[in-house]
């Protein structure tokens, strides 16, 4: 069977959570109001204290999206990738990728994030899958709809055990890099869980499963992605 490495995106490949990025990017281009951004922060904070209602999440932000042009926002995406987002890529798990991709791993995104920004990253890092939420389009809109399950929490278990079964891995022999808490459950289904600067609650239960804990930093003199 093969051996699989999945990433989290937000805090782990990307030091910053994109979410409040996205919304300055906006806010910048005049696309949404300050109470559009101060929700954002709003959601975020819920979300490192390991209390986002993932769904109640989408429902409050299905309003922006729909009805939008896909192709343009995808575009602006990756506008927002290159300005914005990019800066933000963590070298020392750049390096992980790279290591797995050597060691003839498969290696996939796993991420609450959408295709939207992930696309650009996958394509940055030579990574061939991704497990993302996808929101549905017809006629080339969006609906405001997304896909279940949302690759969140235990969704990412539902996608990356589909991907398991379609692929031919080996969930005992693989890895999954995160940040987050809400991750537990994914973590604890790989033979390898690598906690990436991670937040109060998952330090505590890496520390007490005797899980690595890998401290990276964007200012990482030895390598540039």
């Amino acid at each position: 069977m093969a051996v699989a490495a999945f990433f989290d995106i937000d805090g782990t490949l990307i030091a910053k959570n994109t979410g409040p990025l996205y919304m300055r990017f906006l806010r910048r281009r005049g696309e949404i109001r300050r109470r559009d951004a101060a929700r954002t922060i709003y959601l975020y904070l819920r979300y490192k204290l390991g209390l986002l209602d993932i769904e109640r999440a989408v429902a409050s932000s299905s309003g922006w999206i729909r009805g939008r042009d896909e192709q343009a926002v995808a575009a602006h995406c990756r506008v927002w990738y290159r300005d914005m987002v990019r800066q933000y890529l963590q070298p020392a798990i750049v390096r992980r990728v790279r290591e797995h991709r050597a060691a003839g791993h498969v290696v996939a995104l796993l991420s609450s994030s959408t295709p939207y920004l992930a696309t650009p990253l996958a394509e940055e890092l030579g990574i061939e899958h991704m497990l993302v939420s996808r929101l549905v389009v017809e006629d080339g809109r969006f609906t405001g709809e997304v896909h279940r399950p949302i690759c969140y929490g235990a969704g990412k278990i539902h996608w990356a055990r589909r991907f398991a079964a379609e692929h031919d891995v080996d969930l005992g022999a693989s890895w999954f890099y995160t940040d987050s808490v809400t991750d537990l459950p994914m973590l604890e289904i790989v033979g390898h869980p690598e906690v990436v600067n991670p937040d109060p609650r998952l330090r505590r239960e890496a520390r007490r499963r005797g899980w690595n804990v890998v401290q990276a930093s964007v200012h990482d003199p030895s390598s540039r992605p």
